[in-house]
């Protein structure tokens, strides 16, 4: 990819920080140096010692801020931590301006490397969640559970709604859409972004309309956004036209891990019609469609997705359970237990 097909970004420890991000109540940000990228990372206090770790992964233009609802709704299941992906929410572009599906995995198994809170229960929208699979397929060992939130997996019939979100995916294209749109007010393009992902644009409340309005305002100032915007479109867009082993659809059934995958009704970026084999490419999977929910269900409906993620994670636990159980009357009886960790690490 040629550094002249959008403008140039310079490195990330030389680019301003213009404005904060806005931080719910309860929650804490912090910054996180890892090899060749900086991530910010959202985090609630766990409401209580010896929770199980989870991490949230945003979508295409979206920031650990797509998670507050839902992490709040799950503060006494969980010890929830959302990160911005390299060039989105507040964190710098990666150093090496790799924005590929592969590149943002990369920075999530660096960060719960690093972090040493894996296995996590992992949580992917859109874009995410084709990081999450990613993840997951490759290091099932950081992976507890996956949920998937209308997951970016490629589609033959692209929905007609999201090819201006696949063109930005074509050099130059960002440039240009900068310049015919530099009239545009946040409120605008808010209202814009608003309609493209939720089933119903009256179900946002006039405080978080404000809230979106003020952070898109803030992103706007970043001199990487349009690039970071249009290079994670082209990492999509190329992780769709990827064949062999390393196909989202072949990695999908190579993991391990309990996945619980929602789709929404009205989503117009990720066809409704892709559930169905979404549940069936992941070997151990459960699937609840809301026939009214758009693209971020998580923001839209998150009491509903919080309870279904819920008995996912209650379902795991009592998994968990028995194989300690089985582990347990295993090592009694010899070299049974072996047998059981080669057979889980050789499934994928």
């Amino acid at each position: 990819m040629s550094s002249t097909e959008l403008p140039f970004v310079p490195p990330a420890n030389v680019l301003p920080k213009v404005g904060t991000v806005r931080v719910a109540e309860g929650e804490h940000l912090r910054s996180v140096e890892l090899p060749g990228a900086t991530l910010t990372v959202r985090s609630r206090p766990p409401a209580r010692e010896g929770l199980p770790p989870a991490l949230y992964v945003h979508g295409l233009g979206g920031s650990s801020q797509n998670w507050s609802a839902l992490m709040a709704l799950l503060d006494g299941f969980v010890d929830g931590e959302a990160i911005d992906l390299p060039g989105f929410g507040d964190s710098p572009p990666p150093d090496d301006g790799d924005y590929s599906v592969t590149g943002h995995a990369r920075a999530v198994i660096r960060y719960l490397d690093a972090s040493g809170r894996g296995p996590v229960h992992l949580f992917g929208n859109s874009l995410g969640g084709a990081v999450a699979t990613r993840v997951a397929a490759v290091r099932p060992d950081v992976v507890r559970t996956l949920t998937l939130v209308s997951p970016a997996l490629p589609e033959i019939r692209v929905q007609r709604a999201a090819v201006p979100t696949g063109l930005l995916a074509v050099p130059g294209v960002a440039l240009l859409f900068t310049r015919l749109t530099r009239e545009w007010t946040a409120e605008q393009r808010v209202r814009g972004v608003m309609a493209l992902c939720y089933g119903d644009p009256g179900r946002v409340t006039p405080e978080g309309f404000r809230n979106a309005v003020q952070e898109m305002e803030r992103r706007l100032r970043l001199p990487y956004f349009w690039d970071a915007m249009a290079r994670s479109a082209r990492g999509i867009v190329n992780a769709y036209t990827l064949g062999g082993q390393q196909g989202l659809w072949r990695q999908a059934e190579r993991v391990l891990a309990p996945t619980l995958l929602v789709y929404g009704g009205r989503d117009q970026l990720v066809g409704f019609r892709m559930a169905q084999k979404a549940a069936r490419a992941f070997r151990d999977s459960r699937l609840v469609t809301l026939p009214d929910a758009g693209h971020v269900a998580m923001m839209e409906y998150p009491e509903t997705v919080a309870m279904v993620i819920r008995e996912l994670l209650e379902e795991a636990g009592e998994l968990g359970a028995r194989r300690a159980r089985r582990a347990g009357r295993a090592d009694a009886g010899g070299d049974a237990v072996d047998r059981e960790g080669t057979d889980e690490s050789m499934g994928g």
